[in-house]
């Protein structure tokens, strides 16, 4: 049971929230490229749980690991750390 609380949580921005109860939240990442040791960004798409329908395109999110909750969903909306303007 301790392993249950541990779970990954990303910050990243909504980009699409036109799907009932789901956004897509793209988490950008920076890393040393290592033969160049150059900054490389890098983005992922996370499809995410919004229960309430309280997020919408441009807002700053805090999402957490979930079980499945359909075939592509994994992750839920935890809170919303800042509203687009």
């Amino acid at each position: 049971m301790a392993d249950r609380n541990n779970r990954k949580s990303r910050i990243g921005v909504v980009m699409s929230d036109k799907a009932d109860k789901t956004v897509v939240v793209s988490v950008r990442r920076q890393l040393v490229h290592p033969m160049y040791k150059k900054i490389v960004r890098q983005s992922k798409k996370y499809y995410a749980h919004d229960e309430k329908n309280d997020c919408h395109t441009g807002d700053t999110v805090r999402i957490a690991e979930t079980r499945p909750l359909s075939k592509t969903k994994r992750w839920r909306v935890v809170e919303v750390v800042e509203r687009a303007k």
